[in-house]
């Protein structure tokens, strides 16, 4: 008889504290400044959708005292003159009019003793935007998220599993690394499937299970 388990998960809101690092080291401690408000001048971080932009920029909003995250669909309104920290997401995607808005809030952010944290895919040079915007963000501090090494991740999905006392085979570890996303959210949602069914089953994470819950349908 399988043993029930309680489909409960509290995602965890993001944090500069539970962001994994890598080789982006120097850039959580810029942001860490930001947030305490230690740093002089604006910032744009760049780097694919898996990086995790929206999460750094979120985190450095809640460390902050005073902060705001905007999505780009928010940016109808224009950018408010207040708090003293604008979080402004995917602006490779801005419009015209939110061009406009942006470009306005950096020419305002000195007499309004504002610093703009700006997150996009490409970078700064690259942006399709107006070119007198893309002068203003070129200007900023930035920086690329590094992309994890496989190493990196293994490791981080080992020491995920053995915080909630599983033990990883490796052969399950390879298999990810060499036909699964690599990116984290990707992997740690793998890792949920495996201890929720090994749970289930009362059985060890193997290849095995792995396959049997592929063939039932986990998208890894």
């Amino acid at each position: 008889m399988k043993q029930l388990v309680l489909d409960i998960h509290l995602d965890a809101p993001p944090t500069l504290d539970n962001y994994f690092v890598g080789d982006n080291a120097a850039l959580l401690a810029s942001l860490r400044a930001l947030a305490l408000g230690e740093h002089d001048g604006h910032l744009y971080l760049w780097g694919e959708p898996s990086a995790g932009r929206s999460h750094l920029l979120r985190a450095t909003c809640a460390a902050a005292e005073a902060a705001r995250y905007l999505p780009i669909s928010a940016l109808v309104d224009g950018v408010p003159s207040r708090p003293a920290l604008i979080a402004i997401d995917d602006v490779h995607r801005l419009g015209d009019s939110s061009q406009i808005a942006l470009f306005n809030a950096f020419n305002r952010a000195r007499e309004n003793g504002q610093t703009l944290l700006l997150a996009g895919d490409r970078p700064p040079s690259t942006l399709k935007v107006r070119e007198d915007l893309r002068t203003r963000i070129s200007q900023c501090l930035s920086f690329e998220i590094q992309p994890l090494t496989d190493t990196a991740r293994t490791a981080i999905l080992s020491a995920l599993a053995a915080q909630r006392g599983l033990r990883l085979d490796g052969e399950v570890l390879r298999y990810l690394m060499r036909y699964g996303r690599r990116d984290m959210p990707s992997l740690v949602h793998t890792l949920d499937a495996l201890d929720h069914a090994s749970l289930e089953r009362k059985r060890p994470i193997t290849p095995t299970l792995l396959r049997e819950l592929m063939q039932s349908g986990l998208d890894i």
